[in-house]
């Protein structure tokens, strides 16, 4: 369905993003990934998936929480894949502490890296969408995007933004065949929240599956995680013509925690 599109998803070398990045390049996508982790793990997954999918698979180490790294991660996707057509701002770090005890330096790397990142990509992708006349822009929100949660308030704020980001970005490219939506996921299962599932755990003195599952209990009615899987299909749907009238939303993938 996304043969010959070209896409950049930050944060794309584990996690949601990584599942994300699978789900575009299974569609045909060309694919800029982005990402910390061990350069030789990363090469291979890079290679992986260029080789199960047949398409154009690269990969950049920016910074993201330095703006002169984000616009250079932009001019390679164009460079290297010819364009980008759709971006995925997935990147996201987490910190934990009540306000009077939060450092200020996590509230700027959380700023940093989990909103402005968003605006950075944004700002040098759209006149090459533009140009084209086509093209999706996707942010991983949170659950936090939608509601607050205490020891959260660098992320709440953060994620928050991005769901004000995305309205304003979907106003200002409306009718331009870009549409510009978030996600909100709940609790998924991935290794932003195995601090938080072992922190659990050990406070109830249970084993780590037990302590997932109190955690799922206390905010998620269906008491199952989301999966990565899960929120690649929906991105590919967002990308659809199916959805080229869906833009500004906010879609909570939640187990039911907003509806509460």
């Amino acid at each position: 369905m996304l043969k010959g599109k070209r896409a950049l998803v930050t944060g794309s070398t584990s996690g949601i993003g990584l599942g994300v990045a699978r789900a575009l390049a299974a569609q045909g996508c060309d694919l800029m990934l982005n990402g910390f982790g061990d350069p030789a793990a990363v090469e291979a997954l890079r290679a992986g998936l260029e080789r199960e999918h047949r398409v154009k698979v690269r990969h950049h180490g920016a910074d993201l929480s330095r703006p002169e790294q984000v616009e250079a991660l932009v001019a390679a996707t164009v460079d290297v894949l010819g364009g980008v057509d759709v971006l995925v701002n997935n990147a996201g770090i987490q910190h934990t502490a009540p306000v009077e005890r939060f450092p200020a330096e996590r509230w700027d790397a959380i700023l940093a890296v989990n909103l402005s990142s968003a605006f950075h990509t944004v700002r040098h992708a759209l006149p090459h969408m533009r140009k084209a006349g086509w093209g999706r822009i996707v942010n991983t929100a949170s659950v936090h995007g939608l509601v607050g949660s205490v020891q959260k308030v660098a992320y709440v704020a953060a994620k928050h933004g991005i769901v004000g980001l995305t309205k304003v970005v979907a106003l200002e490219t409306a009718g331009a065949g870009i549409t510009c939506n978030a996600i909100c996921p709940g609790w998924t299962r991935t290794e932003l929240i195995e601090p938080q599932i072992a922190a659990r755990a050990r406070a109830l003195g249970v084993e780590l599956e037990e302590g997932g599952r109190a955690l799922l209990a206390e905010k998620q009615p269906s008491r199952q995680f989301v999966t990565v899987g899960q929120l690649g299909a929906l991105v590919v749907f967002l990308c659809s013509e199916a959805a080229a009238q869906l833009t500004g939303a906010a879609l909570p993938v939640d187990g039911g925690w907003t509806a509460q």
